[in-house]
């Protein structure tokens, strides 16, 4: 039990210092390459920050675990708006003004509804997780006809002014793109399987570990990008990078673990629990976001009850565990 508990810790630190190395690198990998700053902030820093969740998650599935696969998945979305934007929002009340984060958000809740259509029979099947991965290139190919569209996005601004502050050479690019991926597939094996035991020793299901301790510490990554953002008055940023890794977590995460291992039996409670609370704090981003007549932004108060619904919800599952 301590080893498997040394061996949380551990990944998780592992994992976030090897996910900002790789995200960086593949970033100033892509600069170097010629890729405009949007398309390389909304796609592969959207990508890197979810690198965690997409390599945790398909180790999982391969050992056995596609229930701790897809609760990571929704776990981690949770976490993203109510935890990470709720704590952002808080230190740092958001200004969204990106007119390509606006139009992500309404893509982000279709997704969100087209995951529950394919989570309402129970199962998780090969055609539904290649439909999830079509869905990720349709919406790889809808973030090039955005950039295309928005050239001088306030999005964009701020992508360059990030990518300017963390310019490297080709080659120390090319190192951290590859020993970040690597050590990230070694703290991923490391994590999942202090988990897997842990959640044995405690006779909690698999599902319920990837909701909470797993996604938490996937998630750690976002949630130290959108508070240096929001700090640093790069609100879009912020927001932008909950949003994609979201999108990324949905389409991505779930659409591999489905195709390495399909899931015949999911519990009710992910329909039910899981997937209904992220669709309302789907909802809840993108009124906010929007301002229907004012300017959208995510204030202290608003991020003060996205903070009390994870809390919120977190507690109800641990209720759930000791009862």
């Amino acid at each position: 039990m301590l080893l498997a508990i040394a061996a949380i810790i551990a990944g998780f630190i592992l994992l976030v210092w090897s996910a900002e190395r790789f995200v960086e690198g593949a970033a100033s990998t892509a600069g170097h390459a010629g890729l405009p700053s949007i398309l390389i902030g909304m796609v592969i820093v959207g990508f890197g920050t979810s690198a965690p969740e997409m390599v945790v998650s398909a180790m999982a599935t391969s050992d056995g675990n596609p229930d701790l696969a897809l609760g990571n998945a929704l776990g981690s979305n949770i976490v993203n708006i109510s935890l990470i934007l709720g704590v952002t929002a808080i230190i740092a009340p958001i200004t969204v003004q990106s007119k390509i984060v606006k139009n992500e958000l309404p893509l982000l809740l279709v997704v969100v509804l087209f995951c529950g259509y394919l989570l309402y029979d129970g199962a998780l099947s090969v055609i539904d997780a290649s439909l999830l991965l079509g869905g990720l290139v349709l919406f790889l190919a809808w973030s090039v006809y955005s950039d295309m569209k928005s050239p001088s996005d306030t999005l964009e601004i701020e992508f360059n002014t990030e990518l300017k502050s963390h310019a490297m050479s080709l080659g120390k690019a090319m190192f951290w793109l590859i020993a970040g991926l690597t050590l990230l597939i070694i703290s991923s094996r490391i994590l999942v399987w202090g988990a897997v035991e842990i959640a044995t020793a405690l006779g909690v299901s698999d599902l319920i570990i990837g909701l909470t301790i797993i996604a938490l510490g996937t998630s750690l990554p976002e949630l130290a990008a959108s508070i240096i953002a929001a700090k640093k008055g790069e609100h879009d940023i912020a927001i932008g990078n909950v949003v994609g890794s979201n999108m990324f977590n949905i389409l991505a995460v779930i659409g591999i673990a489905g195709l390495i291992e399909p899931i015949p039996h999911i519990s009710t409670d992910v329909l039910y629990r899981d997937w209904s609370v992220m669709l309302v704090l789907s909802v809840m981003l993108l009124v906010m976001a929007y301002g229907f007549g004012r300017q959208g932004r995510i204030n202290r108060w608003e991020g003060g009850i996205l903070l009390a619904s994870y809390i919120t919800y977190n507690g109800y599952l641990v209720t759930s565990i000791i009862n």
